[in-house]
């Protein structure tokens, strides 16, 4: 069985710290956790992250991706929108909420029709007419790329929110990864994301670094397994210590990151 080059390529580069959406000032809770001394080796980052996989990302943001992407896969915007609603819903702190819908609209820019990555090969989805691809994929990445088109609307017009997740789903989806591939790389890059935060905050080298994401990556594995296949009612998120954090963050009086 041999890869399909350009849906791997788009998992690259989404789960990727160079992808422009703003993830770079987003520590979710993370400089609170430092600031107030309650991370302070390796183990302890590494037990915060599992903590965020099992209560938040798993349960949550796997499960609002996983029905995004079905619902762009069935062209079904009213699902979509109730499933980014009900993200909204269950994200409590602020800052988490912010930081997530601005990365989802920076998201939706950069890959939607008009955006930087939204053409490749002359085709408006990214996918082109690629030599071996059949006409039926070919029928199924422009259905998904019209449907991201109108989920990029809805987002404009303020019509829903266009959380992070959500638009990952979509895009992910139009662009012909699987729904446990999109789960993966969402994981993959929000971990990466938090440890290049904890690395910048002058915390932790990066040798360390590589040895905690090494040590998560069964989780990663484990709890994109456990979600994908989740139902929007089951979307919750429960991890009341890494909210108060979130919460604290936003009156802290030093602060790198937005969130």
């Amino acid at each position: 069985m041999t890869t399909d080059p350009s849906p791997f390529l788009t998992a690259l580069r989404l789960s990727d710290s160079f992808l422009p959406v703003g993830g770079y000032t987003a520590s979710y809770g993370l400089e609170q956790y430092i600031n107030e001394n309650r991370v302070e080796t390796g183990d302890d980052l590494r037990d915060l992250l599992t903590a965020y996989l099992r209560r938040v990302v798993g349960p949550c943001e796997t499960v609002a991706l996983a029905n995004a992407h079905a619902a762009c896969a069935d062209a079904d915007l009213e699902r979509l929108l109730a499933v980014d609603e009900r993200l909204h819903a269950v994200t409590l702190p602020r800052e988490f909420r912010e930081s997530s819908i601005k990365a989802g609209a920076k998201l939706s820019e950069l890959f939607g029709p008009n955006g930087a990555a939204g053409s490749n090969a002359g085709d408006r989805n990214g996918h082109g007419d690629r030599p071996g691809a059949s006409s039926d994929a070919t029928e199924t990445a422009t259905d998904g790329g019209d449907f991201a088109a109108t989920v990029a609307d809805a987002i404009d017009t303020g019509s829903t929110p266009g959380h992070y997740p959500v638009v990952f789903g979509v895009v992910t989806a139009s662009r012909g990864l699987s729904r446990l591939e999109a789960c993966l790389a969402h994981a993959y890059s929000f971990v990466s994301g938090l440890l290049g935060a904890a690395q910048r905050l002058g915390r932790f080298g990066h040798t360390e670094i590589q040895s905690v994401l090494e040590a998560l990556e069964p989780t990663i594995t484990e709890v994109c397994e456990r979600h994908v296949d989740d139902e929007p009612t089951a979307m919750a998120s429960f991890a009341p210590l890494a909210e108060i954090m979130g919460m604290n963050h936003e009156r802290a009086g030093r602060r790198l990151f937005m969130s």
